[in-house]
Order: structure tokens, then C-alpha cells, then sequence
């Protein structure tokens, strides 16, 4: 044997992967050491034996197949791409292989090699590599689960956060607003008492000295004395029955047991409601106190009678009040197709801007109107028959030169 068989045998041997060498009909013809090693086989085991023998019987029917196209058409090529490969040891285990085929002619002969590798190594690699991505994927799909649940979770918490902190502004709010309730109730507790007190201890007292004068007058050959101050009791009794009326209308109003009773009136049923509550008041005019009254429009009202007769008072006993003796006093009435207007108008003390804003709220007194009789209900009164009757009223005034109240209600 010379040097270059030698070296071409020890290449042969020595190689690292598993070298076969196969005839042209599959018959082993050559077995180098590393594929000893592979499939645990001596070489003299094999020499002769179909290639088959190194396969899983699963295999052997098709790779006949397989090898029969390749040797009609010889070339190199790497086998088994796109599929796993697999080689039987001599105790029948199997194995994963990575396979590579070649070819040469000798004396007209086709002779195949092939080159094979042991992948047992890498495939265990690349199965725990895929078993680690599914555990992966496993891990992942069960950390964005959780992470779903846990954003849900704190989604509902701070929604139930949310909620609780919108019922806790709220009872706040709602308590704030009962303790400002109950702080401008007990202020209007005070200026009731307060009002009620000063109100009814003035009347109280003209009865009580006129009563004692009379007893005075009473063998005494003057009537003219005596009139006069069974007149001051009558007044008084009227300013008490007065005062009375507004506490009683309020308190009804405010347990809504006034209801109103609108109805189509004619024309001349307003006019005459108005000249007969007119003529009433006309007895407790100041001395030299006049009412004009004017009516303009003949088309009917939508009003309640009754309301409507109390409101007249009301404006018509505050006009006569806050107006001085020998004065005028005109109210005015417009029936119209739209609605009913009022106008009274006096030229009296008058109400100053500051006054003005609150005028309409119950138990409000103007600073210039301290000194006369009055419990600062029966502006708030009118607003609320008003309110009844779907109604609005206006004021206009100036200081020492009177105020004009109009009020109109829609049909």
C-alpha cells in the first residue's frame, strides 16, 4: 500500500463524522470507525448488507425509493431537509442523524458515500430549547392573564374608590348643605322671635294704654277721647290680626296646604275684583291718602280669585304704610291677550339698591323701614301666590321718591 492509499484510509478512519460507502444497489461496501462508534457495529458486521439495516423499519420502504431516484440521478445533496432522519443501532435503539450524499464512478461503477452526523445532541438542545419557549409561552400567556386579572382588579378598586369618594363628597355636600339649613333655620328662628316680639309688643301696647285711658275717660264727659282711642285699639287689633295672617299664610304655604285655583275670568270680573279690594282698603287709608285706579284692555285672566285679592292687599297695605298723609296711590290694571299686569305704583320712602336684592326674602326688613310696622313677609308672600300662578313681579323704586311694583301673569 503507498503513502497516498494511506493517508486516503486514515482520512477514511480517522474522519469525525460516520462515512459509508454504498454500491450502486445499496449494498455496503465500506464502514469507517466514527460510524462504528454511531450505530455500534464492526465494520465485517455490515460489509455486504443493504444500507436498510442502519434505518427504522418505518423508514426502510421508502428510503428504497428515495435511493433508487438517487442513483438515476446522482449528485450531492444534503438529505432530509424539511424532515427529521433517523439511524438504528445494532441494539435497535434509535437516533437522530443529519445525513449528506455524494458520489463517484469507478471502473463504469456508481458508488455513493454518505456523510452522517450524530445530531442526538443538538435535537436534545432544540427540544429543551422548544420546551423552554412553550414553558415560556406558558409563563407569558399566565403573566398577561394575571396581569389582565390584577388591572381588573385595580380597575374595580378604583372604581369602588371612586364611587366611595364621590358618596363621601356627596354626604359632605349633603351635610353642608343640611347644616346651612339648620344654620339659616335657627337664624330665621332669631328674626322670627325677634321680629314677633317687636311687632306684637307696639299693638299690645296701644291697647293696653288706650284701655287704661278709657277706664280714665270712662265718668268723663268726653267722647271725643274716648273714640279716639277705642279707635287706637281697633287699629292695633287690626295690625295684630294682620301679623297673624302673614305668619298663618307662610306656614301654609310652606306645608303647601294653598293650592291655586286658576280660572278664566272676564274682564269685568277683574275690574270689579280689583275696584271691591280697593274700596276695603280705602278704610285704612292714612289721613288725606288717595287710590286711583285705572284699567285698560278687556280680555280675560287666568287667575285664582282668591290669591289675587291678597296680593292686591298686600302691595295696596305696604304702598299706604311706607307713603305719607295727603299722598297719592295708583294702581293700574292692562288685560291683554297675553296676560293680566298690575301696576301699583306710590310715592313713598322709597328702597335703596343695597335693599333692593334682598327685598323678596322672608323677614327682611329695609334698613329705612326699621321703624315701622311690618313683619318683612308680605313681599315674600307675594311671590310665592305669584309662583302659583306662574306669575312674576318687578320693582322699580328710588329713595324718598317712591316704588312702582308690577306684576304680570301669563295666560
Amino acid at each position: 500500500m503507498n503513502s497516498e492509499n494511506k493517508q486516503f484510509e486514515a482520512l477514511f478512519d480517522y474522519a469525525t463524522i460516520g462515512i459509508i460507502v454504498t454500491d450502486k444497489t445499496g449494498i455496503i461496501i465500506n464502514f469507517n470507525k466514527k460510524a462504528e462508534q454511531d450505530f455500534g457495529y464492526h465494520k465485517e458486521e455490515l460489509i455486504g448488507k443493504a444500507v436498510e439495516i442502519l434505518l427504522p423499519s418505518t423508514h426502510t420502504a421508502k428510503h428504497a425509493n428515495y435511493r433508487s431516484g438517487y442513483y438515476q440521478h446522482p449528485s450531492p445533496r444534503a438529505m432530509g431537509a424539511g424532515r427529521d432522519l433517523f439511524g438504528k443501532r445494532k441494539d435497535g435503539s434509535v437516533f437522530p442523524v443529519e445525513v449528506s450524499l455524494s458520489n463517484y464512478t469507478a471502473d463504469g461503477d456508481l458508488f455513493v458515500i454518505a456523510f452522517i452526523i450524530d445530531i442526538t445532541v443538538r435535537k436534545d438542545i432544540e427540544i429543551a430549547k422548544q420546551q423552554q419557549q412553550e414553558e415560556l409561552s406558558k409563563i407569558t400567556f399566565e403573566v398577561k392573564r394575571l396581569n389582565a386579572s390584577l388591572e381588573k382588579k385595580v380597575e374595580d378598586r378604583t372604581k369602588m374608590l371612586r364611587e366611595a369618594l364621590s358618596a363621601l363628597e356627596q354626604s359632605k355636600e349633603e351635610l353642608s348643605e343640611a347644616l346651612q339649613a339648620e344654620k339659616s333655620l335657627n337664624e330665621l328662628k332669631s328674626r322670627f322671635v325677634s321680629m314677633a316680639s317687636h311687632e306684637f309688643k307696639t299693638p299690645l301696647s296701644t291697647i293696653l294704654s288706650s284701655a287704661f285711658l278709657l277706664e280714665k275717660y270712662n265718668n268723663m264727659p268726653e267722647p271725643e277721647k274716648r273714640e279716639k282711642h277705642i279707635e287706637r285699639i281697633k287699629n292695633a287689633v287690626y295690625d295684630m290680626k294682620d301679623i297673624l295672617g302673614d305668619f298663618l299664610s307662610l306656614d301654609k304655604l310652606d306645608e303647601g296646604l294653598i293650592q291655586s285655583n286658576i280660572h278664566l275670568m272676564p274682564a269685568a270680573d277683574c275690574i270689579q275684583l280689583i275696584e271691591t279690594t280697593v274700596s276695603e282698603m280705602e278704610v285704612t287709608l292714612k289721613k288725606g291718602q288717595q287710590i286711583n285706579f285705572n284699567h285698560v284692555g278687556n280680555a280675560e285672566a287666568r287667575i285664582d280669585r282668591l290669591l289675587m285679592k291678597n296680593i292686591i292687599i298686600n302691595l295696596l297695605s305696604n304702598a299706604i304704610k311706607f307713603s305719607a298723609e295727603n299722598s297719592f296711590i295708583n294702581i293700574t290694571v292692562r288685560l291683554a291677550k297675553d296676560g293680566l299686569t298690575l301696576i301699583v305704583q306710590d310715592f313713598g320712602i322709597g328702597i335703596s339698591e343695597e335693599d333692593r336684592q334682598h327685598l323678596f326674602k322672608r323677614f327682611f326688613r329695609a334698613k329705612n323701614a326699621f321703624n315701622i310696622q311690618g313683619t318683612g313677609l308680605g313681599l315674600h308672600i307675594i311671590t310665592r301666590y305669584l309662583e302659583l300662578m306662574h306669575g312674576t313681579i318687578r320693582l322699580e323704586s328710588e329713595l324718598d321718591k317712591g316704588s312702582v311694583f308690577t306684576i304680570f301673569i301669563p295666560n
